[in-house]
């Protein structure tokens, strides 16, 4: 049993708004199933009568906020949420319907500067944002369970470890727009906040045991302080299979499909490839088919699409045909900051020798401190570090680059030394 283990089987099971569901007993350490929530599936939220029914209730509510959302990732285009799930001492669970609550911002600023509680909060806070709800300062137990070092930091697998219940696992990937939601999925839904309280409590205990909770409250800080990314650039370039494509022209007609995909997935809202496959846009690429007949010979444009369709893809390729080569795209993308690590060792031989030393002393440290390396401090900031390091390598030199990088005040504290002496050995 690992320490985390043992301060979580130490800690007493607090569950919120009453004892822990009676559920059964565990039997030689194996999880509890947790069937139902302990009040039973509540209803849908979808109307703005029983909304402002669950604001005054989450108002009325006490302590931190368990918030969780659900996407129809793969079946919608775009990230929105089709569920949110909340639960709070004294309010019980929430389950909300954006379509029908598309405003959540009431309910956001009755929650006020009480503490969120989600897990791996990066992906839920965007849809959040779209609807009204971002939260003034979180707990992210997933992020939580990284830094305690736990190997699986998965909720399922952290409320099996940590908590001993068994959370049902089937409904994770399924298509959340459906109108009505299933009941199964409801409850489904409806777990996955029912002891977000509870694992957040004992996670906590847990990083105090290791004396790294001042850790994790600066990385919370900064997720909840985090701007929206911004969008990328050229992402018709991460297609799948993207590495195959070699020339300009093949680059163009990628460019083309992607766009038209895009543009149909957006306006039939649904995932763009159900519209058409990354495959197929790569192997139309490839070939520059001459015509539809041609295209239809072509794996993903098979007898399935219709001639429409096959006429829209054709044009897309020959508009990608009969572009200027002044316009066609650039192989690659513009770097911003260091080149990739795999070509240090023939553009700067120093700059990849003090990189090596820099990944090898961090790695050392990160199995130390028992938390991944990416945790301890993000391979982009090594990276950056180590390819322009300070004209005098020194303690303060390094803290300042690695602040100027975003790194977190614990991160500097832990990294720099290991740094210092890593860049200091390299020049030698």
């Amino acid at each position: 049993m690992t320490d985390a283990q043992e301060t979580a089987a130490e800690t007493a099971l607090r569950t919120t708004g009453g004892g822990p569901p009676d559920d059964g007993v565990a039997v030689d350490g194996v999880p509890i199933p947790l069937l139902a929530p302990r009040e039973g599936v509540p209803p849908v939220v979808a109307d703005e009568h029983a909304l402002a029914e669950v604001i005054a209730a989450f108002a009325r509510g006490t302590g931190p906020v368990a918030v969780d959302a659900e996407r129809a990732s793969g079946y919608r285009y775009g990230q929105r949420a089709y569920l949110v799930q909340l639960r709070r001492e004294g309010a019980g669970t929430a389950l909300i319907d954006p379509v029908g609550c598309p405003d959540l911002s009431e309910l956001g600023d009755a929650l006020g500067d009480a503490e969120w509680i989600l897990h791996a909060a990066s992906q839920d806070l965007p849809c959040l944002r779209e609807i009204g709800m971002t939260p003034s300062r979180l707990f992210d137990t997933e992020l939580a369970g990284r830094l305690a070092g736990f190997p699986r930091v998965g909720l399922g697998a952290m409320v099996e470890v940590v908590l001993n219940f068994a959370l049902e696992k089937g409904h994770s990937a399924v298509d959340w727009s459906t109108r009505p939601l299933p009941e199964p999925w409801l409850r489904y839904a409806a777990l996955d906040v029912e002891l977000l309280v509870d694992l957040r409590d004992a996670l906590e205990k847990e990083l105090d045991r290791q004396g790294k909770l001042e850790w994790a409250y600066q990385e919370f800080d900064a997720i909840a302080a985090a701007p929206p990314p911004p969008p990328r650039k050229d992402p018709w370039r991460r297609t799948s299979g993207m590495h195959k494509v070699r020339r300009r022209r093949q680059m163009a007609v990628v460019r083309e499909l992607w766009t038209a995909r895009d543009r149909i997935a957006q306006r039939r809202d649904v995932s763009p490839g159900k519209v058409l496959s990354d495959a197929a846009i790569v192997e139309a690429a490839l070939a520059l088919p001459p015509n539809v007949q041609a295209l239809t010979a072509l794996p993903g444009f098979g007898h399935r699409m219709g001639r429409r369709q096959l006429e829209q893809w054709q044009a897309a390729v020959d508009r990608a045909k009969a572009l200027p080569d002044t316009e066609l795209p650039q192989p690659g993308q513009p770097v911003q900051g260091p080149p990739p690590p795999r070509a240090w060792a023939e553009k700067d031989p120093a700059a990849a020798a003090r990189l090596s030393a820099a990944r090898s002393a961090v790695s050392a440290l990160a199995e130390s401190l028992n938390l991944p390396p990416e945790n301890l401090i993000t391979p982009d900031t090594v990276r950056r570090v180590c390819w322009e390091p300070p004209a005098e390598v020194t303690a303060e030199s390094v803290a300042g680059a690695l602040a100027g990088y975003g790194a977190r005040t614990w991160q500097i504290e832990q990294v720099t030394p290991v740094l210092v002496a890593a860049l200091n050995s390299a020049r030698s």
